[in-house]
């Protein structure tokens, strides 16, 4: 079968919409317990936000041994990561390994949005319309479309005019290598993705400037190859990490926090924040605290913006990237080299 062409059976099972982590799953799932089940994709490959995001410095923030599938032993021995924190093109390599090792494209319609579906309680059943004119029919209708798969381009007054280049994270190009070299580039936003592509972007371009409405707290993210010793021994422990991820409250294994920052003396709370900052550890599992006590949330705060101060040397620009809200309120951030981009490189706007 062809998978880049509308299926001749119009009725099935189950449709779902999307081929990132979830919809693959779904696939493989439900194909297991006999259900006809078709999967409609927009892009023209497997993958997900991985598929079009890929802005430079794009990685995962979640381990990969974590962030990977555990439905199959033999799948997750068969895959080698190469570091802790992958990068989008090994996790995309990773999501069409799954894709062929488990035969799922025949089941995948390729470069094709689904327009709207209807669901008509006189028979149970949905009425799904594709952009290709062809509509389908399914008992069950399911999307894995994610939280990161549409483009947000605000209407910024003079872009349809703009003579320059512009891109956006979530479209990136696939087909051509974006050259910054020696351009005067400004990135909008300091949420994840900004974050990770300042510092590359800044590698290049003549000259970068950052527009930020409001500065987060981003820690390291002390990304480093796997030794082979570590990899093939996390392979053995398949189990064992698999039930710690199951019983975790983040989906990684972590030892739940214990104690009250208030209760820990000041150099207690300075030695346990300084082990997380230096290790990449998430700040959250340090004490039990810090999202239910304003008193306890504002040591870890300033212990954060304390970093941001000792590394971004002019008191001007390091003022501008403190963040002013509580630790963990917003999602908490992972870069590499970010508040150290603002050293000499950059100029840093907020607005």
């Amino acid at each position: 079968m062809n998978s880049t062409q509308p299926n001749l059976m119009n009725n099935f099972d189950v449709v779902v919409i999307g081929a990132g982590f979830s919809g693959l799953y779904m696939l493989y799932r439900l194909r297991m317990t006999g259900f006809s089940t078709r999967v409609f994709e927009a892009g023209d490959g497997v993958g997900g936000t991985w598929y079009w995001n890929r802005y430079p410095g794009l990685r995962s923030d979640s381990e990969s041994i974590y962030y990977s599938y555990t439905f199959s032993e033999e799948l997750y021995k068969e895959w080698n990561w190469t570091s802790r924190y992958p990068d989008q093109q090994e996790i995309l390599r990773y999501l069409n390994f799954v894709a062929d090792r488990f035969d799922l494209r025949p089941d995948i319609q390729f470069k094709t949005r689904v327009q709207s579906a209807h669901y008509h309680e006189e028979n149970n059943q949905w009425r799904i319309h594709l952009d290709d004119g062809t509509s389908v029919t399914a008992k069950y209708f399911i999307t894995g479309v994610g939280w990161l798969s549409s483009v947000n381009v605000p209407r910024f007054k003079g872009l349809d005019s703009f003579m320059g280049e512009w891109y956006h994270t979530g479209n990136w190009p696939r087909d051509k290598k974006v050259d910054f070299k020696g351009k005067r580039v400004g990135v909008i936003g300091t949420g994840s993705s900004g974050v990770q592509a300042i510092p590359v972007i800044a590698e290049e371009a003549g000259h970068l400037t950052v527009f930020q409405r409001t500065p987060g707290y981003s820690v390291p993210v002390r990304n480093h190859p796997y030794d082979p010793a570590f990899v093939k021994q996390t392979k053995e422990n398949f189990h064992e990490i698999k039930k710690q991820m199951r019983d975790s409250f983040y989906g990684t294994p972590s030892l739940p926090p214990i104690g009250s920052a208030l209760e820990a003396t000041a150099e207690e709370r300075k030695s346990v924040y300084e082990e997380a900052w230096e290790t990449g550890k998430t700040f959250l599992e340090t004490y039990n605290d810090l999202l239910i006590n304003e008193a306890a949330n504002e040591t870890v705060s300033e212990f954060l913006r304390s970093k941001i101060r000792r590394i971004v040397h002019d008191p001007k620009v390091a003022e501008k990237l403190l963040p002013s809200f509580h630790y963990g309120t917003k999602r908490p951030i992972k870069d590499t080299n970010y508040y150290e981009t603002y050293i000499v490189r950059m100029s840093p706007w907020s607005t």
